[in-house]
């Protein structure tokens, strides 16, 4: 089966040969190769530069054996030409952060995905380097996680500045969110339009939230995110870390598929949302510090937990951290391709 084929089928929930597979953060700081590059560059230069981020994109292609390419980039690429500086400096950093209503106002949503064309030219670099070999998957940082960095200035691990935007002004938090959501839906529209196969929101900080208030933030972006993007036929994954008490509300915001961590096993997870969302995950990053042995394990038992049936997409349930090794990927890639002609297809 054709991996494009292949990877487009399974977020559809339609039988396939096996379970894809590919990994989040699989071009990053664990591989030497990526180190090469960044000594040439600044991250953000690398993220600006389209033959560098296609350059880092191949990298676990050819490594790993992947079976789907995502763009090199970042989620906070879209914040600067809203009208803040974005830097990396021990973790990243957003100058000026936006805390009132003004600051707020100030920002500029119109026409801001026109002015990152350095990604867009990167996606039709890659697909020119992949010619047609592997899908390729854009992203985006969902509204809320995009608004955690702008009023926080970086990132915190308790976001008490954008809880008490939340709480004490949450008109003003709903005016940064709709601007928000407008830019990402434009940034991953353009995506779209340069190639792409699939796309990804990633609500890095939507698990910090209960049901209801994520349902009122964030999950009433992600629905008008998904709404947006429905017209152009490609698949839309939505994660969010940290959020398994999402799981029933999530499945409501008609993505095509549901990219899910390692709290909660695949069975369950499948019973919750049903039959007709893929699910993409969802291993224990943690486990590529381990033995080969105890890698394959760990995948045999997450496919197994998800079980025959069609709808998964062989992955982990975060970043690959940056202590993993090459080596310890590619036994999770060759196990998932190793074992996935038992699943995948229609349930027993």
């Amino acid at each position: 089966m054709h991996p494009i084929e292949r990877f487009v089928a399974a977020c559809r929930c339609q039988p396939v040969d096996r379970p894809p597979v590919w990994l989040m953060r699989q071009a990053g700081r664990y591989m030497p190769s990526y180190q090469a590059v960044r000594r040439r560059y600044s991250f953000m230069d690398l993220c600006r530069t389209p033959e560098a981020a296609c350059e880092v994109t191949m990298q676990p292609i050819d490594e790993l054996g992947v079976d789907a390419a995502i763009l090199f980039s970042d989620i906070l690429v879209p914040l600067e030409p809203m009208g803040v500086r974005v830097g990396f400096e021990h973790g990243p950093v957003v100058e000026p952060a936006v805390r009132s209503v003004a600051a707020i106002d100030a920002l500029r949503s119109e026409g801001v995905a026109d002015e990152v064309p350095y990604v867009y030219e990167a996606v039709r670099l890659i697909r020119r380097e992949l010619g047609g070999r592997l899908p390729l998957l854009g992203f985006a940082g969902s509204p809320w996680t995009l608004a955690s960095y702008l009023v926080e200035g970086g990132s915190s691990r308790n976001l008490h500045e954008l809880k008490h935007l939340l709480y004490a002004e949450p008109a003003a938090l709903e005016r940064l969110l709709d601007k928000l959501t407008d830019v990402v839906i434009a940034y991953l529209g353009r995506q779209i339009d340069a190639g792409v196969d699939a796309v990804q929101v990633f609500d890095s900080w939507g698990g910090v939230l209960d049901e209801v208030t994520w349902r009122a933030t964030s999950g009433r972006t992600l629905a008008r995110i998904v709404e947006a993007l429905a017209p152009t036929g490609v698949p839309v994954l939505l994660y969010v870390h940290g959020g398994p008490h999402l799981l029933g509300a999530l499945s409501e915001m008609g993505a095509t598929g549901l990219s899910v961590d390692w709290r909660v096993p695949l069975s369950e997870v499948r019973r919750i949302v049903g039959p007709g969302t893929a699910l993409q995950g969802n291993v224990d990053p943690g486990i590529l510090r381990a033995p080969v042995p105890v890698i394959r394990e760990a995948v045999a038992q997450c496919l197994a937990s998800h079980g025959p049936g069609p709808g998964h997409i062989m992955n982990l349930g975060h970043g690959i951290t940056p202590d993993a090794t090459v080596a310890a990927a590619r036994a999770f890639v060759e196990a998932a391709q190793e074992f996935g002609p038992a699943y995948g297809g229609e349930p027993a």
